[in-house]
């Protein structure tokens, strides 16, 4: 399905990545591949709302936002957007339906989608070039891999997340300076990825009493994750800082940079966190960290999702397909508190390690 184009006639190239939080943050690599790789060339990228509240401010990159909750008026702005442009390729990152009906809108002589294994929802029917198939891939891997049918390098892992001075002023005011700060991201798009709320409640004090940390509760304003992190806080012996719902997006992404570790489970402050090189605690049994764990923390997971696979589809990782998650009443439940105190501790060993065999020689 389609010929291999020359670089040098690559122009303009316009990436369909709506969303999430955490595959968006994937792309960025791609975008500062394609700058690198091609000097000057002109992208356009077409993202969800909230996604853009992230990244929609990367340097040398037009942002179409298309709003999914728009129904066919979201279509039909994207179709008067783009009348009249033609792209040299589209990077078609995304399956799901609604994004396979936005790529029809977005005319482009090339349009790179994914491998047959990793297609659904008609996408092949939008696509006449696909990227090479590659079993049991990290999914920022997979996205760096679009560029390929471009005859271009895949995207190595690079990120940038452009913050303002008052972004990161407001980091500081909630951080801690004489200790390490631990940021809980507690809560996931899907409530099935979620950990107990009692049970972040004692890895939070074990890090408070054990480490002396400073812990942190984030969180979006919707009324859910409030009241999760308020469980937390109120389940908790030691006293948390609960600013769920106070931040906005470039503000977590500043906190998270200044902090020293993150907990989360399958949820885009995770790869968040990762992209801006803090380490990640991650709570993982309803899916696969392999996958779509924070990129550059995947030993510092605790991973049950082997467990989680086995007990409710009968199936082991190797027997069941790539990306299949073990979203059931009870997954996460396979983590203990002991699971991820343990990890604590050996993280927290490892910096000691470090700042010892890193710290200046006195004379």
């Amino acid at each position: 399905m389609g010929t291999q184009p020359h670089t040098a006639s690559i122009q303009s190239i316009c990436i369909l990545r709506l969303s999430a939080i955490g595959d968006v943050t994937h792309v960025i690599p791609v975008v500062l591949s394609l700058q690198q790789q091609l000097p000057g060339v002109r992208i356009t990228w077409v993202i969800g709302k909230i996604e853009a509240k992230l990244i929609g401010d990367l340097p040398g990159v037009e942002f179409i936002i298309f709003d999914k909750k728009a129904g066919r008026r979201g279509y039909a702005e994207l179709r008067q957007t783009l009348r009249g442009r033609n792209f040299d390729a589209l990077l078609h990152m995304q399956v799901a339906f609604r994004a396979n009906l936005a790529a029809a809108m977005i005319p482009a002589r090339l349009k790179v989608g994914y491998d047959k294994a990793r297609s659904k929802d008609l996408h092949s029917l939008f696509i006449n070039t696909r990227i090479a198939p590659a079993p049991k891939q990290h999914v920022r891997d997979c996205l760096a891999s679009f560029l390929e049918p471009l005859g271009l390098q895949p995207a190595p892992p690079r990120w940038t997340i452009p913050l303002s001075e008052s972004d990161h002023e407001f980091a500081r005011t909630h951080l801690a300076e004489d200790r390490r700060n631990l940021v809980i991201s507690p809560c996931a798009s899907h409530t099935l990825r979620n950990w107990p709320a009692e049970r972040y409640a004692r890895l939070a004090d074990h890090a408070i009493t054990t480490h002396g940390m400073r812990v942190i509760l984030v969180g979006s304003p919707a009324p859910f994750e409030a009241e999760y992190c308020a469980a937390i806080e109120n389940a908790m012996k030691e006293k948390a800082h609960n600013i769920c719902g106070k931040d906005t997006l470039k503000q977590l992404t500043a906190l998270l940079s200044h902090a020293d570790l993150a907990v989360a489970p399958d949820t885009g402050p995770a790869h968040i966190a990762s992209a801006v090189g803090t380490d990640v605690l991650g709570i993982f049994a309803a899916s696969n960290p392999h996958r779509s764990g924070p990129y550059n923390s995947l030993g510092w997971c605790v991973n049950r999702y082997p467990e989680a696979l086995a007990k409710f589809t009968g199936k082991s990782v190797d027997e069941a397909r790539w990306g299949a998650k073990a979203e059931f009443e009870g997954a996460m439940e396979l983590v203990t508190v002991e699971d991820a105190t343990a990890m604590l501790d050996e993280w927290v060993e490892a910096q000691r390690v470090t700042e010892t065999t890193t710290a200046p020689d006195l004379v």
